[in-house]
């Protein structure tokens, strides 16, 4: 009988060393956990079929997914952005989608993309690369040019972007901002300038996304916009791979329209591949710097993603309303 079978809890992916913050919430709830490392949908039905709820990482969890589910009443995602699920079909199906507020990792974030552009402005790595083969000069960084009075461009303003330029507004640097969904009074209660698409990749000297990834903003830095930033502009990006065109940036990085680029993900995303090699051509040139997706992570943050995305699971499945739904369904069902 249902009534009588324990209810189970699947983790689709994750990259962490274990899933023992997980286990001690959900089992501490009376549920089954099992965690699996899926790269496909088929693999997310295969583990997740008979699931009540699923927590995912990186695994897409489409509309053919979600409609294999037998009793899953909740999909938590360990993360803000939701595109790995398809939230419409979740919904026709009554299940919620829940998220992690990015508040939980302002800060590494911000942090990351000030030491991203601070990297490429002041080129540690070039230096260091020089002194260890024995070259003790200034000018193995240069040019060179003073982070002060220069301009920093924001893709998107919302509260990750906001500390961002907190941040570069202590170097001294102006800030531009373009964000389609915010008024312009706003931004400039914030300390920012708005300006449209258009003149924030032509005027800024670092130009930094933190935009979601949407239909809208896939690709949406290719060939056409690359061309249009200055000769000596650095592209900053804390925001998902896809927004840039990788081949199109490999262009413009190779033969020199732009300066330079520091990147938390690359457009293949890695992290959702099987066997993943590193042969991307943008491994093989010395204007870039690649992190891997890791602008969010702290000890701290990493804990608080990890309890919070648990702890939606147990608060649905007993019948408490999410801390942070993305989506309304006609109800939450628990205990059924």
């Amino acid at each position: 009988m249902r009534q009588n079978r324990k209810r189970t809890v699947v983790i689709t992916d994750y990259d962490f060393d274990d899933i023992e913050i997980e286990r001690a919430i959900t089992e501490g709830a009376g549920f089954e956990l099992i965690g699996a490392q899926c790269k496909s949908e088929d693999d997310v039905i295969a583990v997740a079929r008979g699931a009540d709820a699923v927590i995912a990482q990186y695994a897409h969890v489409g509309a053919r997914a979600i409609d294999a589910f037998e009793h899953c009443r909740v999909i938590a995602r360990y993360g803000t952005g939701v595109d790995i699920v398809d939230v419409d079909a979740a919904s026709r199906r009554d299940i919620l989608v829940t998220n992690v507020p990015n508040d939980r990792c302002e800060n590494e974030v911000a942090d990351h993309a000030i030491a991203l552009t601070l990297a490429m402005a002041r080129k540690p790595r070039d230096y260091d690369n020089a002194t260890r083969a024995g070259v003790w000069h200034w000018q193995s960084g240069a040019p060179m040019h003073r982070l002060r009075d220069s301009t920093l461009g924001l893709l998107s303003f919302g509260a990750i972007a906001r500390a961002i330029a907190v941040r570069a507004a202590g170097f001294g640097m102006s800030i531009l901002a373009h964000d389609p969904y915010m008024q312009d009074a706003d931004i400039v209660a914030q300390g920012a300038t708005p300006v449209s698409f258009d003149a924030l990749i032509e005027q800024a000297d670092y130009v930094v996304i933190q935009a979601p990834l949407t239909p809208q903003t896939e690709d949406l830095i290719g060939e056409a916009e690359l061309r249009r930033m200055k000769p000596g502009a650095v592209l900053i990006t804390t925001a998902r791979g896809p927004i840039v065109n990788d081949a199109a940036l490999y262009r413009a990085l190779s033969e020199g329209w732009i300066a330079g680029a520091g990147l938390d993900d690359i457009a293949e995303e890695p992290a959702k591949q099987r066997d993943w090699k590193p042969v991307n051509a943008l491994f093989g040139l010395d204007n870039v710097i690649i992190t891997p997706h890791a602008a969010y992570y702290s000890e701290e943050a990493m804990r608080t993603v990890r309890d919070f995305a648990a702890g939606e699971v147990v608060r649905v499945l007993t019948g408490k309303p999410a801390r942070s739904p993305v989506n309304t369904v006609a109800s939450a069902r628990g205990s059924d």
